[in-house]
């Protein structure tokens, strides 16, 4: 049977300064958050950890929308480790991984190449990512990239938690695709 985990990333800038041959990337990882779901698509449990950036740094701006500071990722994991503490967490078996907008597994995907990183888990799971943005523009029956917020007003979900928290779009991610689930019945 499959299971169902909901993730996503908070990142922060990388000047173009602190930039090198190997990573070229605008973006780096702050924070991983996710949730799993059940058959019913309820979450069951939940995975969160900060990230400690090699090139960027948490500016004014970003912590700002984050919440998070330097000081929360300063004794985090570095991206290598934060992930496989996040597969160490993933069920066994057939793992659908959903998330708002490609840009998730775009991130990780390019975090992995340019840092050398090898994660077989996450490398057997590359085709079973789900883009909960383009799902809810289909059942909108639109071309437009609505933003998380967007969908859950439109929907009459409430947001928990703090926006452009990882944990919180997580949860509010998994609440939204539970309910486009939900209509499909």
């Amino acid at each position: 049977m499959c299971k169902y985990v909901v993730i996503d990333l908070e990142m922060c800038d990388v000047p173009k300064y602190r930039m090198t041959e190997n990573y070229r990337w605008t973006r780096e990882t702050i924070q991983i958050g996710a949730v799993l779901l059940n058959e019913e698509f309820q979450i069951v449990d939940e995975f969160n950890t900060y990230v400690k950036p090699e090139y960027g740094f948490i500016n004014p701006y970003i912590q700002g929308l984050t919440g998070i500071g330097r000081k929360d990722t300063t004794a985090a994991p570095a991206m290598e480790i934060a992930l496989k503490l996040f597969t160490g967490w993933l069920p066994e078996g057939e793992i659908k991984l959903i998330q708002w907008s490609n840009s998730d597994k775009t991130q990780i995907d390019y975090e992995m190449v340019s840092k050398m990183i090898k994660n077989n888990r996450i490398t057997t799971l590359d085709e079973s990512w789900i883009d909960c943005q383009q799902l809810f523009g289909e059942k909108m029956n639109s071309e437009r990239q609505y933003k998380l917020r967007d969908a859950l007003f439109m929907t009459d979900i409430d947001i928990q938690g703090e926006e452009h928290n990882a944990l919180s779009d997580a949860v509010n991610t998994a609440l939204l695709y539970e309910k486009l689930c939900s209509c499909d019945e």
